[in-house]
């Protein structure tokens, strides 16, 4: 009988080991998230929540934005956001190896749905048990809305720097003027502040508002939204 090379027998043990402890983990934080999650909906439903949002004098819908900020805001946070169904496993895996790579958490592979539900109902820290619990509300919210709710509604909570919250105060605070009458370059610029408002909210900086502005673009540019030409007769 062959023996087994000791070498391979070892890594396959060690790869069995590997295997139960990330098992273990993943159970843990997820029932730590749903913990979480069942938490944050006893004080107040999703519904509840979506239904004051909804309330607010200045709540813009999704027929009151413009198309090319809307395709902007999709193809820069979650370009398979019409396809998913609230995680987008692509994204979370290369988040996860870019994390792995800088030894942090910086990278969170977050979808809109994921974001809204961060919004909606947790706070802004990156932990793994907040990940956890963002699987059970986004479970529900993309069980209960559409994809046009889903996204009206993010763009709605969504901060924008300079106290404005929400697409509407963060258009007429910065521009003057009501989601509909963006030009297509302050809707881009618009699309690109809530990935860091502190930084590239317009006013701050300048410089970093058009590189901002220039990656917005090249994921629409990338994601076949608009072509190169159409980009460069932007900047």
């Amino acid at each position: 009988m062959k023996r087994r090379h000791p070498v391979r027998k070892t890594i396959c043990v060690l790869l069995i080991l590997m295997l139960c402890a990330a098992m273990s983990v993943g159970i843990f934080y997820g029932v730590k998230g749903y913990q979480m999650y069942q938490d944050a909906i006893s004080l107040s439903s999703i519904e509840d929540r979506v239904d004051k949002i909804r309330g607010e004098e200045d709540f813009t819908k999704y027929s009151e934005m413009t198309d090319f900020y809307i395709n902007a805001v999709i193809s820069v946070e979650d370009h398979r956001f019409r396809e998913h169904k609230g995680i987008d496993l692509i994204a979370l895996c290369r988040a996860f190896w870019a994390d792995i790579r800088s030894m942090s958490f910086r990278e969170g592979g977050s979808t809109i749905t994921q974001q809204l539900a961060k919004n909606l109902l947790f706070t802004q820290d990156k932990n793994l048990e907040r990940k956890a619990a963002e699987v059970f509300a986004v479970m529900e919210i993309e069980a209960e809305y559409s994809k046009e709710e889903i996204f009206e509604l993010y763009v709605n909570t969504a901060s924008f720097g300079s106290g404005y919250e929400g697409i509407y105060a963060a258009s007429t605070g910065y521009f003057g003027k009501i989601p509909s009458e963006l030009t297509d370059y302050e809707a881009v610029v618009l699309a690109g502040v809530p990935n860091a408002p502190s930084v590239y909210a317009p006013g701050v900086d300048e410089g970093l508002v058009s590189l901002r502005a220039q990656q917005v673009l090249r994921s629409m540019v990338r994601n076949e939204v608009i072509t190169q030409a159409e980009m460069d007769g932007m900047m």
